[in-house]
């Protein structure tokens, strides 16, 4: 019984200083000032000297040669397909199968991934990790998307209003004047509507970046835990000097 006065009075108190409460002493407006950081603004010498080995552990980690390439790669090199997106996709199937294969027993049948993913050209000489992250700057993840004929035939449709060099891999496309398909093929065959083909690219253009809505029409996906960036720094230690080109994988001609 004395526990429950107790409580009662307790709850009353809280009652009445919450009751007693003005409306003045509630926060009405927050006032902030924007601080621009720039050259400006003086460094911290002790701050500098305490993260100065770490920053050259990085950097010497960023910068130190992985391959070479003998000239520069560009993605405005051409209209429908270029050396630098050619290399990005080839490099996403090539690395991405060995994974997809060991935890599914399927192999990736293509690519696709978006021009203006591409954000840095690869310049002639040494090619460094920091290449890889001017390249790819973003946090984007393979992600391969399970897709029947029917829907692959949608990303062709995008391809063919598009117009423009997205990276594609595995896949072959002809388009004539018109850009009407005159050639479509998937490991050198017509596409199927009804057979599965495994389509890799990165987790943006899967949740619909660039306008790849077809992609939610998947029926199944299989997130890889891959960054592309990574996937680029791991071919440049397998391979000495890189050979991009341009190629027919995707050409418009004269028909």
């Amino acid at each position: 019984m004395k526990k429950m006065l107790l409580k009662s009075y307790f709850i009353i108190a809280l009652l009445t200083i919450f009751s007693s409460c003005k409306k003045s002493n509630y926060l009405n407006n927050i006032e902030g000032e924007r601080i621009e950081i720039n050259e400006a603004i003086a460094s911290d010498p002790e701050v500098e000297a305490f993260i100065k080995p770490y920053k050259a552990h990085v950097n010497k980690m960023l910068d130190s040669a992985l391959a070479y390439a003998p000239q520069t790669y560009s993605k405005g090199d051409g209209d429908l397909n270029t050396a630098i997106g050619n290399l990005m996709a080839d490099i996403v199937l090539e690395q991405a199968n060995p994974v997809f294969n060991s935890r599914t027993g399927n192999k990736v049948d293509m690519v696709l991934l978006n021009y203006g993913g591409i954000r840095a050209p690869i310049s002639k000489g040494n090619i460094s990790a920091r290449t890889a992250y001017q390249v790819m700057p973003f946090e984007n993840s393979i992600i391969v998307a399970e897709m029947k004929g029917a829907l692959v035939k949608k990303l062709i449709a995008y391809l063919q209003e598009s117009k423009r060099a997205h990276p594609i891999s595995g896949l072959k496309l002809t388009l004539d004047h018109n850009f009407e398909v005159v050639n479509a093929l998937i490991n050198d065959k017509e596409i199927d509507d009804e057979t599965s083909y495994f389509v890799a690219t990165n987790d943006y253009l899967y949740n619909g970046g660039s306008n790849m809505s077809f992609f939610k029409e998947s029926t199944n996906s299989h997130i890889l835990n891959y960054k592309i960036r990574n996937a680029m720094i791991d071919y440049f230690k397998k391979v000495d000097t890189i050979n991009p080109v341009r190629d027919d994988r995707f050409i418009q001609i004269n028909k």
